[in-house]
Formats: structure tokens, sequence, C-alpha cells
């Protein structure tokens, strides 16, 4: 109950703070790309199960939406409008209303595809015994950096020390790290594959 007051609070709070900027970043993407300005996907949720998932769109819209995650900021997929958002984080937004729905938390594993889930071990099922985040452990501790294991197995971590205050720690790390611009695209998807999907 603490959690999903929590969440409330800080995305109300959040949305209104940066309502125009909202504002902004949709009318960008519309007037510099076709196609509708925010992407929406279906993920895997609590329990595994799904829901749709809300980002500003920084993508063309003639390319797979389940394709491999850019590797730079020159992948001719981004739009020039989506490389200054997924640097900055910005297109992560939208997923403020997956919180209020209640699909999402603030802090959590990161959503991913409904078909990842049977490549998973039973620990690293437990990802899903809670919501997923917009930001997470393994966000904080490398993001692009580190493999698809070392994500799963960070995102376990957290499910089993999830506390308010791990997550407000979380949230200031995560801060931190948008305006340094850390880690932002994946170096290598896993120790057995070189890229993949993972967001």
């Amino acid at each position: 109950m603490l959690k999903r007051i929590f969440d409330i609070t800080v995305s109300l709070l959040v949305e209104v703070v940066l309502l125009l900027l909202f504002v902004i970043v949709w009318m960008l993407i519309r007037v510099s790309s076709k196609g509708a300005a925010v992407f929406k996907q279906e993920r895997a949720g609590k329990n595994g199960k799904p829901f749709v998932f809300y980002k500003f769109r920084t993508m063309r819209t003639d390319v797979d939406p389940f394709g491999p995650s850019p590797k730079s900021g020159e992948d001719p997929r981004l739009t020039k409008i989506g490389k200054f958002l997924r640097e900055y984080s910005l297109d992560e937004l939208p997923q403020l209303f997956n919180v209020l729905k209640g699909d999402m938390s603030i802090v959590g594993p990161r959503p991913l595809y409904m078909e990842q889930m049977k490549e998973w071990d039973d620990r690293q099922k437990k990802r899903l015994l809670v919501k997923p985040g917009i930001t997470g452990l393994a966000q904080i501790s490398g993001r692009g950096e580190l493999t698809r294991e070392e994500k799963l197995e960070l995102d376990v971590q957290y499910v089993e020390k999830a506390s308010i205050w791990l997550d407000i720690k979380i949230i200031f790390i995560t801060i931190a790290h948008v305006f340094g611009r850390k880690s932002i695209y994946e170096k290598r998807y896993s120790v057995t594959e070189e890229t993949r999907g993972q967001k």
C-alpha cells in the first residue's frame, strides 16, 4: 500500500511539473517524422500478465518494433529527436501513465517482451513477483554495459531486497545518471549472443 501511494504521488507530481515538456516533446515528434508520437507495445507485467506499455516514439515507423536495441546514437533507425530523447531518457516519460493505471511502479524491473519469459529459469522469473518499473537496480548498476543475464540477476536482487528506502535511493541515482547520460546504449545483449532486443 505504501509503495502504491508513493507511485501515485510521485507520478502525479512529475506529470504536473513536466506537463509543458510533455506537450513540447509530443509536438516535436509529430512535426519531425511520420507516425504517432507515443509508441505502444505489449509487455510482461506482474505475474507475467500482459499490459500496454507507453513510450515516446524514437524510431522510424517502418522498422521492426521487436528488433535489437540501438548500439549507438548513429543507428539509422533513430529519428533526430529520438536520439535526443533516448540519451536523456525523456522517451520513458509516458510510462508515468502506466504507473497511474497500476500496470507499473516508479521503481522495479524493466518490463520486457512476453516471449522473453520463456528464456528465464525459475530464479530469473522471480522478477515477475513485483510490478515492472520505469527505473530499477539494473539501470543504476550499469544499464547498457550489462548483459541480459546480469540485468536479470539484479532484477531478482531488487525483488529480494525491495523497500521504500531502496526505491528512493534508486530514484536519486537515476536522476544523476540521466544528467550524466551514462551507459545509454546496449553494448552486448548476452554472454552468448552479441546483441538482441532487451531495452
